[in-house]
């Protein structure tokens, strides 16, 4: 599930690099939630947590039936 993950946040890069940030994948747990450190401009952005959840959580979700949850790791 992994890999999926990875090209699933490839494919939300360039949203976020348009804007100066990233996302860098962390880990998947057994039990689908996603670790992920949003970086750049993302790492210190007042809306990092609405892009974590209403982008980057709900894309995945929505791609990936065994996603649970995303969380930010720092």
């Amino acid at each position: 599930m992994k890999e999926h993950v990875e090209k699933v946040l490839g494919d939300i890069r360039p949203s976020l690099q348009a804007d100066g940030g990233n996302v860098e994948l962390v880990d998947v747990t057994e039990d689908g939630v996603v670790k992920v450190r949003l970086t750049g401009a993302c790492g210190t952005c007042p809306m990092s947590t609405l892009t974590l959840k209403m982008a980057i959580e709900k894309t995945l979700k929505d791609k990936i039936p065994q996603v649970k949850a995303v969380e930010q790791v720092f």
